[in-house]
C-alpha cells in the first residue's frame, strides 16, 4: 500500500485543507467552513468523463442539502484556470475546488490505485494495489450510456468522444500523474468531524465510477441535526 493512509472514517476529524475555487472567489478551507456542515466529493480531473458526470450528479443533491444547511463542494485535480474555463460554459451550483496535486485527496485518505509491477509476487490489495490483469478484466457501465459494460479505459475514450471532449496537454499531464486516483465522498459536521464516508469501488474494479446513492447522502445529512 506504500505510504497511503486509510480513508477517514465516521467519527474522525477532517484534515486541514485550503484550496482555490474555480467558480467562486478566494480560497476555501476547513477553517472557513467550520461552523456549518458540508459534503465534499473528491474526483479525478476533467479528463475523466465519469467524474464530469459525478459532478453533475452531485449538483442534483445540492438543493436538498442546501435546504438542510449543508454546503456542497467538489474537489477536482484539474488546475484552476482550466477548470474555470470549462465550468464557465457548464455552470454548477456546487462549489468547485482545485487540487491538481491531489494533496487534499491524500489527506482524506482517498485511495490512489497502484499497479503491481510485472512479475511481482505481492498480493493485490484493492483499492490500493491491483494487478494489471485485474484492472484489464473490469467491465463498467455506471450511467447506462454505453451499449454494454466496457473496460474502463475504453469507456473513457467512448464517453469523451460522445461528449465532444478533447483532452488538452494539461488534462493529459494530470491523467499521467493521477489517472488511477479514486473518488471519495465525506459528510463533515459543523465541528469538522466526518459523519459519513463513501469510497469508490471498495468491492472491486467492476464498481468503478458509481455515484453514491442520493437517498443515502440525504439521509446521512438529515441525521446531522439529531
Amino acid at each position: 500500500m506504500g505510504d497511503q493512509r486509510r480513508a477517514l472514517q465516521p467519527g474522525e476529524p477532517a484534515p486541514a485543507f485550503a484550496l482555490p475555487a474555480a467558480n467562486r472567489e478566494g480560497l476555501f478551507s476547513l477553517d472557513s467552513l467550520r461552523g456549518r456542515p458540508f459534503l465534499i466529493g473528491f474526483y479525478r480531473g476533467l479528463h475523466c468523463p465519469f467524474c464530469r458526470r459525478q459532478v453533475l450528479q452531485l449538483a442534483n443533491v445540492e438543493p436538498p442539502l442546501r435546504a438542510m444547511g449543508v454546503e456542497t463542494l467538489a474537489v477536482i485535480n484539474t488546475p484552476r484556470d482550466r477548470a474555470s474555463l470549462y465550468f464557465r460554459y457548464r455552470p454548477t451550483p456546487v462549489t468547485l475546488l482545485c487540487d491538481p496535486d491531489c494533496l487534499a485527496h491524500q489527506a482524506f485518505g482517498v485511495p490512489h490505485l497502484e499497479f503491481l509491477p510485472d512479475g511481482d509476487n505481492g498480493q493485490p490489495e484493492w483499492p490500493y494495489r491491483a494487478s494489471m490483469a485485474q484492472f484489464a478484466a473490469a467491465r463498467i457501465n455506471p450511467t447506462g450510456e454505453l451499449s454494454a459494460p466496457t473496460q474502463p479505459m475504453e469507456a473513457n475514450g467512448a464517453l469523451n468522444a460522445k461528449d465532444g471532449f478533447e483532452p488538452d496537454e494539461i488534462d493529459s499531464a494530470i491523467f499521467a500523474r493521477h489517472g488511477t486516483q479514486l473518488v471519495g465522498h465525506f459528510l463533515v459536521d459543523a465541528a469538522g468531524i466526518v459523519r459519513w464516508a463513501k469510497i469508490e469501488a471498495v468491492d472491486g474494479p467492476n464498481s468503478l465510477c458509481i455515484f453514491p446513492d442520493a437517498a443515502q447522502i440525504i439521509s446521512a445529512a438529515d441525521r446531522l441535526g439529531r
